[in-house]
C-alpha cells in the first residue's frame, strides 16, 4: 500500500470514529447535512454511513436510516431487554390510530379525506394529539374551495415505528385485518412511494399565519 492510499484510509477511519461518536451522542436521528459539518465537505458520507452501519450490523446496537436520516437504535431482537416507560401511559384511541394510518397512506391528506375514509367525523383532538406526538405535520393547503391543510408524517413517525421509508410500511389487508382501518377505502388509496417532504402539485405552501393546531377548515 503506497503512502497516499495509507493517508487516505487513515482518514477514512477518523471520519468513521468522528461519525460514531456523533451518531451515539445525539438524542434524535441526523441527516447527511449535520453529519458533514462534523467530517468535512470532501468525505464521502454515504460511504462512510454504509461502512459504518455494516460495522454494527450483528451487534446489540445498529445504524439505521430513517427517511432521511441516521440513528444507532438497539437491535430489533433486543428492544425487549430495553423498552422504556413512556410519560404518557394512556394508549392511543382507536380514532387516532385509524387518523394517523389514514394520513400515513394517503398523504398529503385533509381532514375531509381522513372523514370520507373513517366515515365519521374526525375531532380536532385527534390530529392536535398526533401532532404533539410528533408525528404527523402540516405539510400546506390544497388547492381547493376553502384551502384546507395538508398532512403528512414526520421523520419521527418513521423512527418510532421503525421504519426506514414509507414504502416500509406493511400492506393495507395488515392494517385492515389488525382494526386499524376501516373495509370501506377509496380505490385511490395505495401505499405511497417514499416520500420526501416537497410540495405536491396541488399544495400550496403554509400561510404565514398558520398556527402549529388543528385547521378547522375541511
Amino acid at each position: 500500500m503506497n503512502e497516499l492510499a495509507a493517508d487516505s484510509l487513515q482518514l477514512d477511519e477518523r471520519h468513521l470514529r468522528v461519525l460514531e461518536a456523533v451518531l451515539f451522542a445525539s438524542t434524535e436521528p441526523l441527516d447527511v447535512h449535520s453529519l458533514l459539518t462534523y467530517v468535512g465537505e470532501g468525505a464521502d458520507i454515504a460511504s462512510l454511513l454504509v461502512t459504518l452501519q455494516q460495522r454494527y450490523a450483528g451487534r446489540g446496537v445498529n445504524l439505521v436510516q430513517r427517511g432521511d436520516k441516521w440513528a444507532f437504535r438497539t437491535a430489533e431482537d433486543l428492544g425487549f431487554l430495553l423498552r422504556r416507560e413512556d410519560e404518557e401511559t394512556r394508549p392511543l384511541s382507536r380514532a387516532a390510530l385509524e387518523t394517523l394510518s389514514i394520513i400515513a397512506y394517503h398523504q398529503p391528506a385533509t381532514r375531509a379525506d381522513i372523514e370520507a375514509v373513517r366515515g365519521v367525523a374526525t375531532g380536532g383532538g385527534t390530529i392536535d394529539l398526533l401532532m404533539e406526538a410528533g408525528w404527523i405535520r402540516m405539510r400546506g393547503r390544497r388547492r381547493t374551495p376553502g384551502r384546507p391543510v395538508t398532512y403528512g408524517t414526520t421523520d419521527a413517525f418513521l423512527d418510532h415505528f421503525g421504519l426506514e421509508s414509507l414504502g416500509d410500511l406493511p400492506g393495507l389487508e395488515e392494517l385492515k385485518g389488525a382494526g386499524l382501518l376501516s373495509n370501506r377505502l377509496p380505490p385511490s388509496m395505495q401505499i405511497p412511494l417514499p416520500f420526501d417532504g416537497a410540495l405536491r402539485d396541488d399544495e400550496d405552501p403554509l400561510d404565514p399565519d398558520d398556527q402549529d393546531g388543528e385547521d378547522e377548515s375541511a
